[in-house]
């Protein structure tokens, strides 16, 4: 079968088994969304979620943090790793969002992709669940999934998600971006899919080669 042909039952079927996925970081506001993102680099949501509570509170607009010691920010980061990138990379997003937008962070991909360390990727976490602007987040779960479907065959996140742009129905790109990686979370693991038990497996190109043990 095509990419074509084949979307529309994993469409339905993503919408059967994960009727209800969603973001997974805490936010209030689209700069608490920016933040948060930005610490779940290389850390769990789980793990972003116990610290930015605080965070929020001490940091409210984008001027608190561009104003901030970088140290003071590295303390409060601390928790979620790679503490002094990302302390570097929020108050560079901030100083800009303060110096270029009025503190306010833009609603557009344009104007997202040109703040410092802001990529596609996190543009489109942005867009599609700060201000529900359809996007589709190609992260790693998203990537790898995609391309044992056989909806893709690039390596580059910028070529994958163009690619399922044309396939997936707009309205649906961020849902469909929710489910996908709740999918790789869950079953379609980088080491050990769980092919046998996958309700996508006829759908998918991985999925028909691997062996009943799902190796």
């Amino acid at each position: 079968m095509t990419p074509a042909e084949k979307i529309g039952p994993i469409l339905k079927i993503l919408d059967e088994v994960y009727p209800d996925a969603h973001v997974t970081l805490d936010f209030t506001n689209p700069l608490e969304l920016v933040v948060a993102t930005v610490l779940s680099a290389q850390c769990t949501d789980a793990k972003v979620n116990q610290v930015t509570p605080a965070v929020f509170k001490k940091y409210p607009t984008a001027a608190a943090y561009a104003a901030a010691p970088l140290a003071e920010l590295e303390e409060a980061f601390h928790p979620t790793g790679f503490f002094r990138q990302k302390a570097k990379s929020v108050q560079g997003i901030c100083q800009a969002l303060v110096e270029k937008h009025g503190g306010q962070v833009p609603s557009s991909l344009e104007e997202l992709v040109k703040l410092p360390g802001i990529g596609r990727k996190t543009a489109n976490v942005i867009l599609g669940n700060a201000f529900n602007i359809p996007g589709i987040t190609v992260d790693t779960h998203l990537g790898r999934v995609s391309q044992r479907l056989g909806l893709t065959a690039n390596q580059d996140p910028v070529k994958i998600e163009f690619d399922l742009m044309p396939l997936v129905p707009r309205e649906r790109w961020t849902k469909f971006s929710h489910q996908m990686i709740w999918h790789g979370r869950s079953l379609c693991t980088a080491k050990k899919p769980q092919c046998p038990v996958c309700p996508l497996r006829p759908y998918c190109d991985y999925g028909q080669q691997a062996l009943p043990q799902g190796r």
